[in-house]
């Protein structure tokens, strides 16, 4: 208990406010101390029976907060069952602490129940990993415990040098593993630093920026912008406003927060209008993030033709590729302001924005007569959810459907789109939706997702009474199964035969049944008026809107929106 009070103390001292606990025996002195921090209004506690959706409610907590959110279990397979969480927020560089009860060491290996070896149980996705001694009644340990914490906080935010993302302390405890009445006195004082101040003191990442030396970001005339994922999103807004001070053509994914006006419609269509590029091909293109929505993107970068450069705000970079040319620091884009403006190609970059215009024009009204197919709901929650709200977006096709459903002019300002895109798998969504909804308590929150996204994290909504509780609309496009696959190779129509048993993997799982069982509002919507009223005037808690769709069709109207948008580019040269 001394060693478990210690930590939460010293991770509230570092602005710990959220921490997920997971219930368990060998992990209940945490479990204590948590309770405790909670009832003093401390921290905030989130507990959850799912070690997955809390892994993945973590990280959800702090994808925009950017502060670590501390989950805790006990042994075993509870601690195994954080793997998909860490490895996500590895790969996003987003800040979390795991803390995982353990045997002590005169246990392990010797058959005792719930033990396993979770020494660097997550190998390399950690940016740091340490054991704490098993904590025994003798004087020199909390200044050795606080330090530990200061240590984990610096690691998963990156500090001094690196990149946040997840670190893991394993804690192995004896037993007792509940208070205990006893007057021997503890020898030697616990308390932390005077005013509440951490032990450790960390510098904040804008008070040490990155030095850079080198010419910066040249003015090329003809560059185009690629905007994908980033750890933060409002890194986003950084990088939309270079583009705009250069006037350069702005191309992005359906992620971050910033203004988007500029940005050429629906996404990726016109790279795919390949006629039109060619004759208007940039001579440079700058990325910055990770763009992997899109085979026309993949294939612009792969083009000899075209100079790539990418701006990174972390120590690394992506380049799939292997196409890169040179890499810019993040600080580079501030520098570079002057040296770029209104640079641009003035006729090649008018060129562009009336493309732009007229594949919106021509391909807005293909998307709205083709419901429900996925881009136009995707389209109908963008363009209705209001100024300052925030959507959390499935993986697979849901987040396609959004890249080339959207005209981004038609968005409402400061409306913050994130993903969980390190990985860009289908698990632990409705819980980091769910994560992001608890810590923007003030702006209206909405997940969109697919059914199949829905099902493999519907224990996300195992949440107990005395929880906190979101305010969230769920949309769930259902086409009974994976619906991305028919757009994909597997979906060609000479490879029919096995295609519906293991791609398109139907379950017929009546959703409304299942949000009954969890006392979750649900509701079906088959008109778009519908779905825009709701996502226009949301309703309290958590609220399920189910929008069906054939699965069949999908593969076609993508075909057809390729062609109108190369049609109607082509008409304005």
């Amino acid at each position: 208990m001394a060693l478990a009070t210690v930590l939460v103390d010293e991770l509230v001292r570092h602005g710990v406010r959220d921490l997920v606990l997971c219930p368990g025996s060998r992990s209940a002195p945490l479990a204590y101390a948590a309770y405790e921090a909670d009832r003093a209004g401390r921290l905030r506690l989130h507990v959850r029976v799912d070690e997955r959706a809390a892994g993945f409610l973590a990280l959800g907590l702090a994808k925009v907060t950017r502060v670590p959110v501390p989950v805790v279990t006990t042994s075993g397979t509870a601690a195994a069952n954080l793997h998909p969480a860490v490895l996500e927020s590895a790969q996003a560089s987003v800040p979390m602490i795991v803390i995982t009860a353990d045997r002590p060491s005169e246990l392990r290996g010797t058959g005792a129940n719930q033990t396993t070896d979770q020494v660097k149980l997550y190998g390399a996705a950690c940016r740091w990993y340490h054991e704490t001694a098993t904590p025994e009644v003798r004087p020199g340990q909390n200044t050795t415990w606080r330090s530990v914490v200061g240590r984990a906080i610096a690691e998963s935010r990156g500090l001094p040098s690196g990149d946040a993302g997840p670190v893991h302390l394993n804690v192995p405890l004896r037993d007792p593993l509940v208070p205990t009445e006893d007057d021997t006195e503890w020898p030697e004082p616990l308390d932390g630093r005077e005013r509440g101040a951490p032990w450790l003191e960390l510098r904040a990442p804008d008070s040490h920026p990155g030095v850079s030396t080198g010419p910066g970001i040249a003015p090329v005339p003809r560059t185009l912008v690629l905007l994908g994922d980033l750890p933060s999103p409002d890194l986003a807004a950084e990088l939309a406003e270079l583009a705009d001070a250069a006037g350069w053509p702005l191309v992005a994914e359906p992620f971050g927060r910033y203004h988007r006006g500029r940005v050429t419609p629906h996404g990726p269509l016109i790279l795919g209008a390949s006629d039109w590029l060619a004759d208007n091909l940039p001579e440079r293109v700058i990325v910055g993030g990770r763009v992997t929505l899109a085979r026309d993107v993949q294939r612009l970068l792969g083009n000899p033709a075209v100079s790539v450069e990418i701006v990174t705000p972390l120590t690394t970079w992506a380049d799939a590729g292997h196409v890169v040319r040179r890499v810019h620091d993040w600080s580079d884009i501030a520098r570079s302001h002057e040296a770029v403006s209104n640079c641009v190609d003035r006729a090649w970059a008018s060129r562009w924005r009336k493309a732009g215009a007229a594949l919106a024009g021509a391909v807005d009204p293909v998307i709205r007569d083709s419901w429900p197919s996925g881009p136009a709901i995707a389209a109908t929650v963008a363009y209705n959810a209001p100024a300052g709200s925030a959507i959390y977006v499935g993986s697979s096709n849901t987040a396609r459907d959004l890249d080339i459903g959207r005209n981004p002019a038609r968005i409402a300002k400061n409306v913050l789109a994130v993903g969980n895109r390190g990985l860009a798998g289908i698990d632990g969504v409705v819980s980091s939706a769910i994560g992001l909804a608890l810590s923007t308590p003030s702006a209206q929150t909405y997940a969109l997702v697919g059914d199949l996204t829905f099902l493999h994290d519907s224990n996300a909504l195992l949440i107990g009474p005395g929880e906190p509780r979101p305010n969230l609309t769920v949309v769930v496009i259902n086409d009974d199964g994976g619906g991305i696959f028919g757009t994909l190779e597997p979906g060609r129509p000479d490879l029919g035969e096995p295609f519906e048993r293991v791609f398109g993997t139907p379950t017929g799982t009546r959703i409304a049944d299942l949000c009954v069982a969890h006392d979750i509002e649900h509701e079906l919507v088959t008109e778009p008026d519908h779905l825009a009223d709701r996502i226009r005037k949301p309703r309290k808690g958590i609220q399920v809107v189910e929008v069906a769709l054939p699965r069949v069709g999908q593969r076609a109207l993508r075909e057809r929106l390729r062609e109108v948008a190369a049609q109607a580019v082509a008409s304005v040269g």
